[in-house]
């Protein structure tokens, strides 16, 4: 019998769990895109002030994914991808933010380098929940531009505070819209759900 694609399936753990947290995602998505508009319109941005503004935000991000990942009921829904994207998130920001002796191209090289293992196991994760979670597309491609992100900055670690401003501003903006979308998308399915189950 023929199922509804865009109806959320009861069965299905990882959709309930993630629609559940749908507006845990959405305030990734919207410190994503805040900090890339602080990244354009930053007046007399230097590239230590840019880092530690990455770091601020790297911090968050790792937080809200960790709460993501814990405020989780079901134990047989998969949250790898989230601890480990947290973990990640709050290491990138604590260096940034208590290491500033290192010089400005180590980290930048690793913030590229946080980005393309993030990307990496985004793309993962959506390929492996793909039967569960409707709009995994948007996953795949949140990951793969982390990781084109990370490859530019690795490619061009030289570059200027004006343009590394530019680069990464353009992709956490993007990023977050991207996060945003998904999150929207999610709710729906929550409130589906809420519908479905209501007496």
């Amino acid at each position: 019998m023929p199922t509804n694609p865009a109806m959320p399936m009861p069965h299905f753990p990882l959709l309930r769990e993630l629609s559940k947290h749908w507006w845990l995602l959405l305030l990734r998505g919207i410190a994503a895109i805040v900090f890339g508009v602080l990244a354009f319109i930053w007046p007399g941005l230097t590239l230590l002030t840019l880092v530690i503004l990455y770091g601020v935000f790297a911090i968050i991000d790792g937080v809200l994914a960790l709460a993501a990942a814990f405020g989780r009921t079901g134990p047989d829904v998969p949250k790898w991808w989230l601890v480990l994207t947290g973990i990640l998130g709050i290491g990138a920001g604590l260096i940034a933010l208590f290491w500033p002796g290192i010089t400005a191209l180590v980290l930048i090289i690793f913030i590229g380098a946080w980005a393309i293992v993030r990307g990496i196991m985004e793309i993962i994760a959506a390929i492996q929940l793909r039967k569960e979670i409707e709009g995994e597309w948007l996953l795949i491609l949140a990951g793969a531009l982390s990781v084109l992100f990370g490859l530019g900055v690795l490619l061009y670690p030289g570059a200027g505070a004006v343009a590394l401003a530019w680069l990464i501003g353009i992709y956490a903006i993007v990023i977050g819209v991207v996060m945003v979308m998904l999150a929207i998308r999610l709710r729906k399915h929550h409130t589906a759900m809420l519908a479905i189950h209501a007496p």
